[in-house]
């Protein structure tokens, strides 16, 4: 049995977001299961590095499978982006080894989300980025980003309701870069809570309209209260970069 891991790119503004759900067949890993099921003449079950929202896009999103088929990666490869969507590619496959697990053994993933801070609308990037055109103070946004890296309990900047499994996670780093209207956050951390990113940013944005302080970000972390964050961002300015493995 091959295990082959493969590396997707997608524009998710049609799709219900990554995971394949009972009653929805419009998913990212729907299409490719579909796909990769024809090829190969076997069932396959895909392991996604983790899932993306609705209306979420990615650059580097990392699944595996197991399959008994012989047909090379070259030739997969070519056979998938042939039949796939045109607003799903895949960049790359090769085989690994048989523990390796997308999801499992990921260390490091990195998001970035785009926001165009200008009255004048984004019209050819309306559906990657979230439009503001009030003015965001940068400055201030970037020394509450810094309250925010770290080990915490993220519980706050979550929508998970209630279960039993940690929500401490680590960020490593948050960076934001202005050039002109076009603002990017990226984050870099050892594993994301449910809506977590889209939080963060809301919450970031908030700051940058004077709505909250930097001081305010340990406070909010403190209360482990979805209330005390700011708004969640819209989804289609959020994109998965890159999945690391050690």
């Amino acid at each position: 049995m091959r295990n082959i891991k493969i590396i997707v790119q997608y524009d998710g503004t049609r799709y219900s977001g990554w995971q394949s759900q009972e009653h929805d067949e419009n998913t990212i890993q729907g299409k490719l299961t579909a796909v990769l099921t024809r090829l190969l003449g076997e069932a396959v079950e895909l392991a996604g590095s983790g899932r993306t929202d609705a209306g979420v896009h990615a650059l580097g999103q990392v699944a595996n499978f197991k399959t008994r088929s012989e047909m090379s990666c070259v030739e997969l490869l070519e056979n998938l982006n042939h039949y796939l969507p045109e607003d799903i590619g895949v960049i790359s496959i090769e085989e690994v080894d048989a523990r390796f697990h997308s999801r499992l053994n990921a260390v490091r993933k990195t998001y970035r989300y785009h926001i165009w801070n200008s009255p004048v609308h984004a019209v050819f990037d309306r559906r990657y980025t979230w439009s503001i055109e009030q003015p965001l103070d940068v400055p201030a946004m970037r020394r509450a980003a810094a309250e925010l890296t770290g080990t915490h309990d993220y519980k706050a900047f979550s929508s998970i309701k209630r279960g039993k499994k940690s929500t401490v996670r680590t960020i490593e780093a948050i960076e934001i870069e202005q050039t002109g209207a076009d603002i990017t956050i990226a984050f870099t951390g050892n594993g994301f809570l449910y809506h977590m990113v889209r939080i963060l940013t809301g919450t970031l944005v908030e700051v940058g309209l004077r709505k909250k302080t930097q001081e305010d970000m340990q406070a909010i972390l403190a209360s482990l209260n979805r209330e005390q964050a700011g708004v969640m961002a819209p989804a289609q300015g959020l994109f998965l970069v890159n999945v690391e493995y050690s």
